[in-house]
């Protein structure tokens, strides 16, 4: 597996590394202790998959407080996406900054999102597939998000939003 830290510390940007023959190839997506010699958190609590109908379908800023913040590792596994976090770790030098990366089925790419982060993605094809490996159970009382569009991060989508959530679209500006 190929790790790249992006400049949101602790935020990489994983690529799996081809074995290629005349079958086609053979690739990791996964490995504890890869995960570990990175100073990643390899605990994995559970996998979610999350299937959209529509391109333009908007999912997010979500995360979760202490003591149940989650670290996740996504990839888009059918369609493509538009994938975006913002630390909010207070004492981060890159406390409300946001990093998007673009993730395809194609190209095969995963995020990993360290605990204290928010995540969301906006879709840019139908049918679009995401996968989730989460280190953390969902606790609904510890859930928390803000408003994809709040201006303190400054997130420019690459396309209109044309699908959200009654909770998405109503969440407050960020407060921290």
């Amino acid at each position: 597996m190929i790790f790249q830290e992006t400049e949101l510390k602790g935020a990489y940007i994983v690529d799996i590394e081809r074995r290629e023959d005349d079958r086609g190839f053979f690739a990791r997506s996964w490995c504890r202790r890869e995960f570990e010699a990175h100073g990643l958190n390899p605990h994995i609590a559970q996998c979610g998959v999350s299937f959209n109908v529509r391109k333009g379908t908007l999912r997010g800023m979500h995360f979760q407080v202490k003591p149940f913040e989650e670290a996740k590792l996504v990839r888009c596994t059918m369609g493509s996406l538009r994938d975006v976090i913002v630390d909010l770790r207070p004492d981060s030098p890159t406390f409300k900054r946001h990093r998007s990366v673009v993730l395809t089925a194609n190209n095969r790419t995963m995020l990993y999102v360290p605990e204290g982060f928010a995540h969301g993605f906006l879709t840019l094809e139908d049918e679009t597939e995401v996968h989730y490996q989460i280190s953390e159970f969902h606790a609904p009382e510890h859930a928390r998000g803000f408003r994809w569009n709040d201006p303190a991060f400054g997130i420019a989508w690459p396309a209109d939003v044309k699908i959200i959530s009654e909770r998405d679209r109503n969440y407050p500006d960020f407060s921290g």
